[in-house]
């Protein structure tokens, strides 16, 4: 069952409902993404930088094109990417040790702390409007995750 928001009814979802869902899917996490990009300073990371350095922080070193194949970009927006991340020294490049010919992109300890940072203050941000939340409502938030996350792999 689901809540309408503005018509405060409860209602259920059908199969045929579908494309509603995915339609109000869409614009509540597009919401929410574009309000936590705006708390955060002009000249900040990109979103997609602070994808790509969570990438690697997670994962490890990579190559340019694995990286812009994992992140579904084309490989020139993922030169620009690492361009900029790399000229404000938050990941470093080197030769690849199995082929000389491949480079390496590793995030650098100044790329952590700005990923820390970055994450922190999102968490905060986050962690402010969810204590306002019922305990029963952040419980329903936290058991979507796991479909949130299955989608997004999914995409």
């Amino acid at each position: 069952m689901k809540v309408d928001g503005e018509a405060g009814r409860e209602h259920t979802r059908g199969p045929s409902d579908t494309a509603r869902l995915a339609s109000d899917l869409r614009l509540a996490v597009g919401r929410i993404t574009r309000r936590l990009r705006q708390a955060h300073a002009v000249g900040d990371v990109t979103l997609s930088g602070v994808s790509v350095l969570a990438r690697l922080a997670a994962d490890g070193p990579d190559s340019p094109g694995s990286l812009a194949e994992l992140e579904r970009v084309r490989p020139q927006a993922m030169a620009s990417t690492l361009a900029v991340l790399e000229q404000r020294g938050l990941v470093s490049r080197a030769p690849d040790a199995q082929d000389g010919r491949r480079a390496v992109v590793a995030i650098t300890d100044e790329g952590r702390g700005v990923l820390a940072e970055r994450r922190s203050e999102s968490v905060q941000r986050l962690t402010a409007v969810l204590d306002q939340f019922t305990a029963e409502e952040r419980a329903t938030l936290a058991s979507a995750l796991a479909l949130l996350d299955r989608l997004a792999e999914e995409l």
